[in-house]
């Protein structure tokens, strides 16, 4: 199991102001540079009446289509990633809460917020066949998040609410993998969200105390308020990006689970952001649902220099 998240290195850039929808962002590892610009997407894409509610998003294999789910419906929706169309849409399963949509070949997996995971093999074809797998998390857990760990032949699930199941893990979000050949999952989670190791981050640098909506997001004596709604693995670095719709923050995690960035996401532009995928070149999507307006899904290009 991963070690606990924690925060070692200095500060190497920072920007803040006090406006409420301020972007701010903190990088905290030496040599690391975050290869997108998360306040200007290359592309917006306004999605349909249909996915105003857009909870979970994938990629297909060859990186041709996006995949989307919504929170209730059992659908499947097949999206163009140049135009943001739907080209396709099947059912998979009845009504439900469903969170988070990942591509592994040619199986899909839809996981639900109680933690039930959906293998959908032949999606949308004649012979289209579901396996369900009820594991031991449940509503208490509150699972958002579906990535694909292709290195490891496994799925992290992120939990938004409690962190463990028989064990009480205070001031931690905790993501668990699922074994894609075992079809188990791991009975601890394999990596934790510490809110802790931020705490004793932010003490060890006072230039940081100007990022105001940061630092008073991560209040050590207020609750834990990140709350995981999506998590990616980016295709090129390994790095883990989970993001949280409360709060509109990002953080991207080395493999071993150290963070590497944060970054508090404009409100504008992320009202309810809770989907992330790459495409195999590293494109970034993140989908945001709708509140005053349409769903929608945001482009950016991967600039690793």
């Amino acid at each position: 199991m991963a070690a606990l998240l924690f925060l070692l290195i200095s500060l190497a850039a920072c920007g803040g102001s006090s406006a409420d929808d301020s972007p701010q962002s903190i990088t905290i590892a030496e040599g690391y540079h975050f290869p997108y610009n998360l306040q200007t997407p290359e592309q917006r894409m306004e999605m349909p009446g249909d996915l105003k509610e857009i909870s979970g998003l994938g990629i297909s294999e060859d990186g041709e289509h996006l995949l989307a789910i919504q929170d209730e419906d059992g659908i499947v929706f097949v999206i163009n990633r140049y135009t943001g169309e739907v080209d396709r849409q099947y059912e998979f399963w009845k009504d439900g809460d469903y969170e988070g949509i990942e591509v592994v070949g040619e199986t899909v997996y839809v996981v639900k917020s109680t933690g039930t995971v959906y293998e959908i093999k032949q999606g949308g074809e004649a012979g289209q066949s579901v396996e369900k797998y009820n594991l031991f998390l449940d509503e208490e857990n509150n699972v958002e998040g579906l990535a694909y760990d292709r290195l490891n032949g496994r799925l992290l699930l992120a939990c938004k609410a409690r962190a463990g199941h028989e064990k009480t893990y205070k001031r931690k979000k905790g993501i668990y993998a699922f074994g894609l050949e075992t079809k188990k999952l791991s009975e601890e989670p394999v990596y934790f969200v510490s809110l802790d190791s931020v705490d004793h981050y932010l003490a060890t640098g006072p230039d940081i105390r100007k990022l105001e909506k940061i630092v008073e997001f991560f209040d050590p004596d207020a609750d834990f308020s990140f709350s995981p709604s999506a998590i990616a693995i980016h295709p090129i670095t390994g790095h883990i990006y989970v993001t949280s719709s409360v709060g509109k923050m990002l953080i991207v995690l080395d493999p071993d689970g150290r963070i590497l960035h944060i970054e508090k996401l404009s409100k504008k532009l992320y009202p309810q952001p809770e989907g992330i995928c790459f495409d195999p070149l590293g494109t970034l999507y993140i989908s945001n649902e709708g509140k005053d307006g349409p769903g929608t899904i945001l482009r950016f290009n991967y600039r690793p220099e």
